[in-house]
């Protein structure tokens, strides 16, 4: 496996854990858990571009 195919992996794993995250604060009216999510997301957006520049060099 690739470098940029497993950080494609991580980064999609990442936006599936904070996309629960952010959901779970919203039904929970818990605003740290959304925040924490919301940056999950985030950082697994990071990590899928990373692995597209990796794919790419």
């Amino acid at each position: 496996m690739s470098d940029g195919f497993k950080d494609k992996v991580k980064g999609a794993t990442d936006k599936v854990k904070g996309e629960a995250k952010e959901q779970y604060g919203k039904v929970t009216d818990n605003t740290q858990k959304q925040a924490e999510g919301k940056a999950d997301k985030a950082k697994g957006a990071v990590k899928n571009k990373a692995g597209d520049i990796k794919d790419k060099f």
